[in-house]
């Protein structure tokens, strides 16, 4: 019984490890896929005042964008040429990546109440 319980809470930390994404391989997705050349060197000063600013942003809200760009239009999807494009080949690990990377970063984002 103990080596099970042993082994369950192994199991369980291993999952809450790697749900939050790997920040080395998020850094070098974003760079892969130049980001930065839309959402700002830092993404925190977008080129265009209608791209969000990622740096900071909350990993779960960064991984719902991700995920309705990548199911594209129609219900629960995002429609947008560029993002759909990059957004469609990445996998959830790649996506949770992403998301852990980005949320690491410093930002100016705050949370009023």
């Amino acid at each position: 019984m103990k080596k099970l319980m042993i082994a369950l809470f192994c199991g369980a930390v291993s999952m809450s490890a790697s749900a939050g994404g790997n920040i080395a391989n998020g850094e070098a997705l974003v760079k892969k896929y130049n980001c930065a050349s839309c959402h700002g060197a830092d993404f925190t000063k977008s080129t265009d005042p209608s791209y969000p600013k990622l740096a900071g942003q909350h990993a779960e809200y960064l991984k719902h964008a991700l995920i309705a760009y990548k199911r594209g239009e129609g219900p629960n999807g995002r429609n947008n040429a560029i993002m759909g494009g990059f957004a469609k080949p990445l996998s959830n690990k790649e996506i949770d990546d992403i998301a852990a990377y980005l949320h690491s970063l410093p930002s100016g984002l705050v949370l009023q109440r």
